[in-house]
C-alpha cells in the first residue's frame, strides 16, 4: 500500500501560506471596487466569493486544495472535498457542482491510487447532492487533490465573517486537534486505536451551515481550517470591528488525554508555529504550551465557528440538535479591545 503522505512535505490545510504572508500576498489587491457585482471578494478574509445575480440570489465561488492529509486515497480525495464544499455552505449557502484540481507525481504513483482519489471525491459530492462534473490535472512533483465549487444563496440568508456584535456567544460544530493526530502519524506514532479519530471528523460535511445561514439570529460564520481556531476568530472579530474572549475549558476538542499524550510527544504540526508567528500578537492568554498548541493548531476540514444572537443560545442549540450536533458556546464577543482574542 502507497503511504500518500509520505509523498508531500506538508499535510492538508498545515499547507497554506502562513497569514502574515498572506497579507503581504494579498496587499492592496481589492477586487470589488471595479465589479459592483462582486458583493463578497477577498477584502475580509471570507471563506467564498459571491456574485450577485440580481435576482435575490448569489453565485458563491470557492477553491480549495492540498497535499495528503492521510495515507489512503479514497479518504484523502473524500477529505479534500468535504473541506472544499464547507466554504459553500460557510457561506449560508447551497452547493450546486464541483470541478477537481488533480496535481500527481506520474513517475511515482501509479493512476490506479489517483482514481481512487477521484473515487472518493465522487463520493462526498455525491453525499453533498453535487455532480463532480470535471476538472483539470498536470503532472507535478508531490501529490495535489482538491475542488473548485459553485453555490447559490439567497442573499438575506448570506452569512460572513463578519456581523458579529458584542454579547454573541460563539460555537464551534467540529472538535479541534486534528492537526496534532495527522502530525502523529506522519511521525509513524499514531497508535492504531486513533488511527480513525481524525479522518472520521474531517469526512463530515459541513451541511448545518446551508440550516444555520436561515436563521436570522445567526450574526456570522466561518469555517475553522489552517489558521486554526484563533486565525479564523482573530479574521472574524476583524471583519466585525470587535474583539472576543475564549473559555479555553469550553472548547471543543478531541479528547484531551488524547492530544495531551501526542503534545507530550512532541506532535505540533509545523503550522501551529507559523499561524502563532503570524498573529500571537493579537492574543492575549495563550502563550502557555497547550492553550497555543491545541488553539493554533492548523485544521484541515474544520467545523463551523457561528457567532450567535445573545439570547438566542437555547434557538440556537435546538436547532443544531435537529442536525444531530449537541453544541455549547465556547466563549463570546465583546466591543474592541486592545487585542483581538483573550483567552481565559
Amino acid at each position: 500500500m502507497y503511504k500518500l503522505t509520505q509523498y508531500s512535505h506538508g499535510a492538508g490545510c498545515g499547507c497554506k501560506i502562513s497569514p502574515k504572508l498572506l497579507d503581504n500576498i494579498l496587499k492592496s489587491n481589492s477586487t470589488k471596487q471595479h465589479f459592483q457585482q462582486l458583493i463578497v471578494g477577498n477584502e475580509e478574509r471570507d471563506d467564498a466569493a459571491v456574485y450577485d445575480l440580481g435576482d435575490g440570489t448569489g453565485l458563491i465561488s470557492t477553491t480549495d486544495f492540498f497535499m495528503p492529509i492521510v495515507d489512503d486515497p479514497e479518504d484523502f480525495g473524500r477529505i479534500a472535498s468535504v473541506n472544499a464544499i464547507s466554504d459553500v455552505y460557510a457561506m449560508g449557502g447551497t452547493p450546486l457542482m464541483a470541478i477537481a484540481i488533480l496535481g500527481w507525481p506520474i513517475n511515482s504513483l501509479p493512476p490506479e491510487v489517483a482514481n481512487s482519489v477521484i473515487e472518493g471525491a465522487r463520493k462526498t459530492c455525491a453525499e453533498a447532492g453535487i455532480p463532480l462534473a470535471g476538472g483539470h490535472s498536470i503532472d507535478s512533483p508531490e501529490p495535489i487533490f482538491g475542488l473548485a465549487v459553485s453555490g447559490r444563496v439567497d442573499l438575506n440568508h448570506l452569512k460572513k465573517n463578519g456581523g458579529a456584535t458584542s454579547g454573541a456567544k460563539l460555537y464551534l460544530t467540529k472538535g479541534l486537534g486534528v492537526g496534532i493526530l495527522t502530525t502523529a502519524q506522519k511521525k509513524e506514532l499514531l497508535k492504531p486505536e486513533h488511527a480513525n479519530i481524525a479522518p472520521n471528523s474531517m469526512k463530515m460535511l459541513n451541511k448545518a451551515g446551508e440550516r444555520f445561514g436561515k436563521l436570522s439570529y445567526v450574526q456570522a460564520m466561518t469555517d475553522v481550517t489552517g489558521f486554526g481556531l484563533l486565525g479564523h476568530l482573530s479574521e472574524m472579530c476583524e471583519a466585525s470591528n470587535a474583539s472576543a474572549i475564549v473559555q479555553f475549558d469550553q472548547v471543543p476538542t478531541i479528547d484531551r488525554n488524547i492530544l495531551d499524550f501526542y503534545l507530550e510527544n512532541k506532535c505540533v504540526p509545523g503550522g501551529t508555529n507559523r499561524n502563532w508567528d503570524s498573529y500571537g500578537h493579537k492574543i492575549a492568554g495563550a502563550n502557555e504550551g497547550v492553550k497555543r498548541n491545541i488553539l493554533a493548531d492548523p485544521q484541515t476540514s474544520g467545523g463551523l465557528m457561528v457567532a450567535v444572537d445573545a439570547g438566542h443560545e437555547a434557538d440556537f442549540e435546538a436547532e443544531a440538535k435537529t442536525l444531530g450536533l449537541e453544541l455549547k458556546p465556547f466563549g463570546f464577543i465583546v466591543d474592541k479591545q486592545d487585542v483581538l482574542v483573550t483567552v481565559v
